[in-house]
């Protein structure tokens, strides 16, 4: 019986290792179950799931171009009409938007207000805008420090 994505079958765990189990399948091959793909909870030791020659159901969910073989125990009873099923759609959220800092000719405020402007009116909103903020910030963090960037440093003379 080729082995075939998204089929379930049985399998003997042969090996069980930190990350994940190895599954001997029917057909003589063997897959693993990464940790994650134990059971739908969080797995800190996989021993708590699986132990040596215990038979389980797997689904196989990839097989590489290598032939290794990726199984899941978490997703057998999964609907496979799961992603037709219709979803509640999310509740609109109001995006957030801070109030305007500037209200001036040449702020954010004004220029969402306007018309369609030519690129080169934008740009200079844009850079006027940036000039102010950034004087701004400047005019702040040397009120912070308390003294003139100049002096600093500099022994007297």
């Amino acid at each position: 019986m080729p082995l075939e994505i998204g089929s379930v079958v049985e399998g003997k765990v042969t090996g069980i290792t930190k990350f994940g189990a190895f599954v001997e399948l029917p057909d003589g091959k063997t897959g693993m179950v990464h940790i994650s793909e134990v059971a739908a909870t969080y797995v800190k030791e996989i021993t708590d799931f699986v132990s040596p020659n215990q038979v389980v159901r797997v689904k196989i969910i990839a097989v590489t171009p290598e032939g290794k073989i990726n199984l899941s125990m978490k997703r057998v009873d999964e609907n496979p009409d799961r992603s037709a099923a219709p979803r509640r759609p999310r509740q609109a959220r109001k995006p957030y938007s801070p109030a305007p800092r500037h209200t001036g000719p040449g702020s954010d405020a004004a220029f969402r207000r306007s018309e369609p402007q030519s690129f080169e009116e934008m740009m200079s909103r844009f850079k006027q805008a940036s000039d102010d903020k950034m004087s701004d910030l400047k005019r702040n963090f040397d009120s912070k420090r308390g003294s003139a960037p100049h002096n600093r440093g500099r022994g007297r003379s």
